[in-house]
């Protein structure tokens, strides 16, 4: 049964579109061409038809979106309506036959009665126009007007669950197009609503021709009496605006439902009665309220019962169901509780650790509370994003959680649930940093910055504006925090690239650069093997973001080895020139180099085992290269440490002196642009 529907529903779907241009180019006919009778009574039907199936359906939406075709189907609908009057009218006025269907509703109506039909007819209609109508364009109007409003702000909120890693690309393009979609959607109803507050005074209007114009046929035309014309174009008449009016207004009530109903996960109906009718209190409430009515003299007494009995049952058996539920919801859980007890224990949960972690003390929880005002979810997100710019490295999702063992000020940076950071912050005050311009002292709390070990205070904010004219880098606590954060992701960026990551990374250069990566791997290199190559560039800060190069360069060399030592020089090698603009200052390559004795003895202690590269240099002759190093840094101002050595030996230096010297850099001459200016300032004897 459901594959014939979505069957016939996919062929209808194909004629639909030639379908509805014939359809309103009939409606377009229709006021020009005259219409029997009997064409005019199924017209009609269908009308009536069509109006309450778009009040059913605007009742069993959970969302707007889901009829988001509604405004342009309310001007079809109201083209329709006014056509279907001006069909009624030539009919009324030229023969005095309009069909049975608008005779019905007169009859049915006016009962004999001109004065009481005309009433009620323009009752529907000031309802119509007054209530309704108005009601709707008001509400469009302001729906409108703070969903354009609030476009940006969802808009904002998108990318920073894009960027923190919450939803897929997929997802926030399908989000962006849901608010675009639904800005446009309020955007048309607020004009849409105009044509339901036309369409009712054209009816008043069309009324009153039909009055007017059927006494002047029936008198001066047909013969009839003053008393006959009246009974019978008054009759037509009502019949007429009825006919037109009750579709009209479960039209206006559809309009005023879409346009008042938010997202929700239900349709209407279900909305209602569960927020009115589910709470037995107020319904007993009610009852007892209703129920002494009948109390008063002189008000009927039977309904007001009836009606508080009926509440009454409603809110007992609302309270023995909530009673019955919370029974079975505990026998359930108890249930579930001896079943998980029976069950052999699952520990795999336990095994699984975060890429990274934050832990903070109870103190500085408000730091991460957006609803005490911390933005460091934001900055946290940030940070991804300029990791992934400057590094070309996905940061995974940081994990932030409360941890009570800690201090309240204290929290911890963990790397695979390593602990490789840790600080503390004082939540109300600034640290105020001396960057080498401070002129006068300040009171504060002595501290040591986190991330770059530097001498600081902690100042409370009366004091931060006296520390920033002395001449200290003030900052706030979040800023800290963020600043650290960043460092230890930038210090362990290499940790942080697994083959996962590796892979998605291919696969993100596969979309555009098939060639080189269906040509490296598998064939030439394993994902293992790339991985080593990025991690050891990731060690030394180099950014992997210029993926292309960095590809195409082991496709050139795989075949030569696979030693990740090697193809890494070759890599480094090839991004000669962003390796040389990473240490620039003022166009100007600074540097210190090695004597040639130095790069003789260390590339006489190097050996080649399976292990890879290995140095077998003399403890006391290491000591003195260090030393010499020290010496040579001390006595030459760099603006980067920067040591220039020979290809061969530049990645024995590095692993000999990455562990007492982290922040010291190794380059080749090979790894100098040759349109890099280099200033060699000293040499390392």
């Amino acid at each position: 049964m459901a594959k014939t529907s979505t069957s016939f529903l996919r062929n209808f779907g194909r004629v639909s579109d030639i379908t509805v241009m014939l359809a309103v180019i009939m409606i377009v006919v229709m006021m020009v061409l005259p219409l029997p009778p009997a064409i005019l009574d199924i017209l009609l039907a269908i009308n009536i038809s069509l109006a309450l199936l778009i009040l059913l359906i605007t009742m069993n939406i959970s969302h707007p979106l889901e009829i988001s075709v509604f405004p342009a189907l309310l001007l079809v609908t109201t083209l329709f309506r006014l056509a279907l009057n001006v069909s009624s009218t030539r009919l009324i006025l030229l023969t005095g036959n309009p069909g049975k269907i608008i005779v019905a509703f007169g009859d049915f109506v006016v009962g004999g009665n001109y004065v009481v039909g005309f009433v009620i007819f323009l009752i529907l209609v000031v309802v119509n126009f007054m209530v309704i109508t108005k009601g709707a364009e008001r509400v469009s109007e302001v729906a409108a007007r703070f969903t354009l409003d609030a476009l940006p702000g969802k808009q904002m909120s998108i990318d920073a669950d894009l960027n923190s890693g919450l939803i897929s690309e997929v997802e926030a393009r399908q989000r962006r197009s849901d608010i675009a979609r639904e800005a446009d959607f309020y955007g048309s109803m607020d004009g849409a609503t105009k044509f339901v507050k036309g369409d009712a005074i054209a009816g008043i209007i069309i009324t009153i021709i039909n009055l007017l114009g059927g006494f002047a046929v029936g008198m001066f035309q047909r013969g009839l009496d003053f008393s006959g014309a009246l009974n019978r174009y008054t009759l037509l008449s009502v019949g007429d605006g009825l006919v037109s009016q009750i579709p009209a207004l479960l039209i206006s009530a559809a309009t005023g439902i879409i346009v008042t109903r938010g997202a929700s996960e239900n349709n209407l109906g279900y909305d209602i009665t569960q927020q009115l009718f589910s709470q037995y209190r107020v319904l007993t409430g009610a009852s007892v309220v209703v129920a002494s009515f009948a109390l008063i003299g002189g008000l009927p007494k039977i309904p007001f019962v009836i009606i508080g009995a009926l509440l009454g049952f409603l809110a007992y058996w609302l309270w023995k169901s909530e009673k019955g539920g919370e029974i079975a919801e505990d026998e359930a859980l108890e249930q579930r509780q001896i079943e998980e007890a029976r069950k052999p224990e699952s520990l795999m949960g336990l095994l699984q650790v975060d890429q990274v972690e934050l832990e903070i003390g109870y103190s500085l929880i408000p730091l991460v509370d957006e609803a005490q005002g911390g933005d460091m979810l934001d900055r946290i997100s940030m940070i991804r994003r300029q990791c992934a710019i400057e590094l070309g490295l996905l940061v995974p999702v940081i994990r932030i959680r409360d941890n009570l063992q800690l201090n309240p000020d204290e929290y911890v940076v963990r790397i695979k649930g390593i602990q490789v950071g840790r600080g503390e912050l004082m939540i109300n005050h600034y640290l105020a940093m001396d960057a080498g311009g401070v002129t006068d002292t300040v009171p504060g709390i002595a501290t040591t910055e986190p991330a770059f070990g530097l001498s600081a205070l902690w100042v409370d904010a009366q004091t931060r504006e006296k520390a920033e004219y002395a001449g200290y880098t003030v900052v706030d606590p979040p800023a800290v925090l963020a600043t650290h954060l960043t460092e230890i992701i930038r210090e362990h960026a290499h940790e942080l690239l697994g083959r996962q990551e590796v892979k998605s990374l291919l696969d993100g250069a596969r979309e555009d650069y098939s060639a080189v990566v269906d040509e490296l791997v598998p064939d030439l290199l394993s994902i293992g093997e790339v991985q080593k190559v990025l991690q050891n560039l990731l060690r030394e800060g180099v950014p992997i973001r210029n993926m292309v190069t960095i590809l195409e360069t082991l496709a050139d060399t795989a075949t030569i080895t696979r030693d990740p030592d090697y193809l890494t020089e070759y890599v480094r090698e090839a991004l000669k020139r962003q390796v040389s603009q990473m240490y620039l200052e003022k166009n100007v390559l600074t540097v210190l180099t090695l004597a040639p004795q130095w790069e003789e003895a260390i590339e006489s202690g190097m050996e080649y085992t399976e292990r890879g590269l290995s140095i077998a240099l003399d403890p006391r002759l290491l000591q003195d290269l260090f030393q010499a190093i020290g010496q040579a840094l001390e006595e030459h101002v760099l603006p980067y440490p920067i040591v220039l050595t020979s290809p061969q030996v530049r990645m024995a230096l590095k692993r000999l002196t990455e562990r007492a010297m982290p922040r010291l850099i190794v380059l080749s001459y090979n790894e100098i642009s040759t349109d890099i200016q280099v200033n060699a300032v000293g040499t390392v004897k």
